[in-house]
């Protein structure tokens, strides 16, 4: 409010903050300065010893996972090059220990190790002990920040507060609140935001997962939760940590998925932030993606990558930023042996059942692309066999890295392991009638969750999957415009025909709703998981050969497009 005798009150109090906090930071800059200098000194390392010198001129570097949905070993991972695609061995948390350090012993007291969410979530081994297991592997690794992705709620609340709770690294999200009735009713379930003090500089973090994950999720995952977009206290928090606080660099730390993010980094309330580090989509953005108010990164998945961003620091001020997107290569970086063992460790208990062959296939099983997925078309054609509806269905996850044909075989052997990579949630079967103009609209919803124009409205998975099913669409239509045909069993949609579909039970919806669809006749839980329903098709089926076949097809898009994002110069490869 201003002071009646001084209009302009505000003005002169956010200057006397400014003038004040850089006041009290320049009494500590050059005692740390000098320190840091000495020791570098000391050590013969005459990079540290520039970068540091007077504390005016230094680089303070980033290192960003996301995503890595509890990966532990080295696996498979795809690449796009020349319009094909390409299978390298990529990943394994031993591995990316060993490449974490090698950057954190250039200069330790300047780097920071983030990570952006879905950590405990899509293995076995986090599945079956619901991320207890991860825990000691992700504090061996040395975490200073971690932020909770839209799968950190799978366990549930209670649960996702003793994973993240025992995990060393500071935890921070401005817009997860707590909704139950009691004390903690409304209050925010971490920190907003994460102050680092960095050889003279402070440095401000503000956390922001998913507001979608009540719709995304099973309801009943986000139980005494509550979300809200970042635009609702961004500004708010931006300005406490450039006026009040002092830091010369603010960062937000995002999992809302990259067109979200893009979104956000165009929005006013974004105004004074440098860097949106962002997550959730998978997303591998190789150069920053500018936005009207800051810059963009997303940092892959499944440990198969590692970002790395380095600030330059002049006189107190950012000067530049420099990002780097690097492979998690095995042959370049060998498994840390500590880490090894630890993660063998917590592997051995299930390694028996796990390491078991369930079938093999013909064709890499691989889930990157938007519209239609190997992968996913198994799934589905193993849910049509088992139950024989006029449609089978799975929702677009984004979830687990490729399997590759042995070029040795001609076989990619499908194990109980990578099972639950492609299902790490064992949901049961239900079935359920729906007329054709349920389906019809029920797929323009779907098509908005995936390609909405305004982003904060986009669900951050693919297009929903279907076996016995084909529909054209354009994506770039407006919402309730955009499909174009639809065809069951090769027949083309009668609105008024009843159709039978069977698709996994989502804890927490209402009963008439399966799969997002509202209102759906005679439905049915069945006590068939669909783990089992896979192994018995793969039993009958193997070698199976899934590959696109033009299930999902689009006007204005490729089968084969790899990103929702438009409007930038942005490629996934």
């Amino acid at each position: 409010m201003k002071n009646k005798n001084n209009p302009k009150g505000g003005d002169n109090r956010r200057e006397f903050l400014k003038k004040t906090t850089l006041a009290g930071l320049a009494g500590v800059l050059s005692p740390v300065s000098d320190l840091i200098g000495a020791e570098a000194m000391e050590n013969n390392d005459l990079e540290n010893v520039k970068l540091s010198e007077g504390s005016k001129n230094k680089t303070i570097s980033i290192l960003i996972t996301t995503d890595i949905h509890a990966q532990l070993f080295t696996h498979d991972e795809f690449f796009w090059e020349n319009n094909q695609a390409v299978y390298k061995k990529r990943g394994g948390l031993a591995v990316l220990k060993t490449m974490i350090d090698s950057f954190r012993k250039k200069s330790p007291e300047t780097t920071l190790l983030y990570d952006g969410g879905d950590y405990f979530h899509g293995h076995a081994v986090a599945s079956l002990t619901e991320g207890e297991a991860l825990i000691p592997i992700f504090n061996e690794l040395g975490y200073d920040l971690m932020l909770p992705g839209n799968w950190e709620v799978v366990y549930k609340k209670k649960k996702m507060l003793y994973d993240m709770g025992h995990a060393n690294a500071a935890k921070i999200c401005a817009n997860m609140y707590h909704s139950t009735k009691d004390e903690t009713n409304g209050e925010l379930v971490y920190p907003p935001y994460w102050i680092k003090y960095i050889s003279g500089t402070k440095i401000g973090f503000i956390g922001y997962t998913d507001h979608l994950i009540p719709k995304r999720q099973s309801p009943a995952y986000s139980e005494g939760l509550k979300f809200e977009h970042a635009e609702k206290n961004l500004a708010k928090y931006v300005t406490l940590l450039r006026e009040v606080e002092g830091c010369s660099v603010v960062i937000v730390a995002t999992h809302m998925g990259l067109a979200q993010q893009v979104g956000l980094a165009n929005n006013k309330a974004c105004e004074g932030v440098d860097i949106i580090m962002g997550a959730d989509t998978h997303e591998r953005v190789r150069v920053p993606i500018q936005g009207k108010y800051a810059k963009v990164i997303e940092c892959g998945a499944f440990g198969s990558f590692l970002g790395k961003l380095d600030l330059y620091i002049e006189e107190g001020k950012l000067k530049e930023m420099n990002y780097e997107l690097m492979d998690v290569d095995p042959v370049k970086y060998p498994a840390d042996k500590k880490l090894q063992k630890m993660v063998d460790a917590a592997y051995e208990p299930y390694r028996k059942e796990l390491d078991k062959v369930i079938g093999t296939s013909k064709t890499p099983l691989v889930r990157y692309f938007v519209m239609e997925t190997p992968m996913d078309n198994l799934i589905t054609d193993a849910i049509k066999w088992k139950f024989g509806p006029d449609i089978a269905l799975s929702n677009g996850f984004r979830f687990c890295q490729p399997l590759a044909v042995d070029s040795k075989t001609g076989l990619a052997s499908i194990t109980k392991e990578f099972l639950w990579n492609m299902l790490p949630v064992n949901s049961e079967a239900k079935t359920a009638k729906v007329s054709g103009k349920q389906i019809w609209d029920w797929l323009e919803k779907e098509l908005q969750n995936a390609f909405a124009k305004d982003p904060s409205k986009r669900f951050g998975g693919w297009f929903v999957r279907y076996s016995g099913m084909e529909v054209n669409f354009t994506i770039g239509n407006e919402l309730g415009k955009r499909v174009n045909t639809v065809k069951i069993g090769g027949k083309p949609l009668e609105p008024e025909k009843e159709y039978s579909i069977v698709a996994c039970e989502r804890e927490g919806d209402p009963e008439d709703t399966l799969c997002r669809i509202e209102h759906v006749r005679n439905p049915k839980k069945t006590p068939i998981f669909l783990h089992d329903v896979i192994i018995e098709y793969l039993a009958q089926h193997s070698p199976v050969a899934p590959k696109i076949e033009g299930r999902a097809t689009a006007t204005d898009e490729p089968n084969t497009l790899l990103t929702q994002l438009k409007g930038t110069t942005y490629e996934f490869r």
